[in-house]
């Protein structure tokens, strides 16, 4: 329950597009004792200012990441059983 409220705290910090309480969240969670989120908010803090500006931002690299993963797993299917042209057919085509 604890992780689940601090996922989602950390989520509207993005969807209300509110940088100014990532401090207060980051004070508010850094004292837990799980190594993993200490580890997190420890390169959220050297971070700082990518990380605000992606909350402020309306722009997403989303879009970017769905054709990289869309290529990468057009190329994992076709390893070692046709060429470069198939591939570049397929990707080109989107067979």
């Amino acid at each position: 329950k604890e992780l689940d409220e601090l996922v989602q705290k950390f989520r509207n910090l993005f969807t209300e597009k509110k940088s100014e309480k990532l401090v207060d969240w980051l004070e508010e969670y850094e004292q837990m004792d799980y190594s993993f989120i200490q580890a997190f908010i420890r390169g959220v803090q050297q971070d700082m200012s990518a990380v605000m500006l992606s909350i402020q931002e309306p722009w997403s690299n989303g879009p970017v990441e769905g054709h990289v993963n869309r290529l990468k797993t057009i190329k994992r299917m076709m390893y070692g059983r046709a060429g470069f042209q198939v591939l570049k057919n397929r990707v080109l085509y989107e067979f």
